[in-house]
């Protein structure tokens, strides 16, 4: 019960994380060269946020990426064990709909509200 639309979104959803963890990485990159100046004393600097501050900032949003980087490999993942689409709880089929909207989900709504 795959839809080429379906495969078609998920690999773009795929494309987007991929491209935005690239970015985030070259950020991270960005303020950890600036922390490894000595002269960079941006914990006083009443103006703006901290590199530290920055930093938990960029990792916060990594983390998220990342999980739904991974909940994206897994959906494509069903696809090709021919289970994307079936609710993991009940086994019958996730409403197209749904999978318009969260291309990733694993259960269909009835069973994804009982959680």
């Amino acid at each position: 019960m795959t839809g080429l639309d379906d495969v078609a979104a998920l690999r773009a959803c795929a494309d987007e994380l991929d491209t935005l963890l690239a970015r985030l990485d070259a950020d991270e990159d960005a303020v950890r060269a600036d922390r490894a100046d000595a002269t960079a004393d941006d914990e006083h600097d009443p103006e703006g946020s901290t590199l530290s501050g920055e930093w938990q900032r960029l990792e916060a949003l990594r983390r998220s990426v990342r999980a739904e980087r991974a909940e994206v490999a897994a959906a494509l993942a069903r696809v090709d064990a021919g289970t994307y689409g079936t609710c993991i709880a009940c086994g019958e089929p996730i409403a197209p709909a749904r999978l318009e909207v969260r291309p990733m989900a694993t259960m269909c709504v009835g069973c994804a509200s009982r959680v």
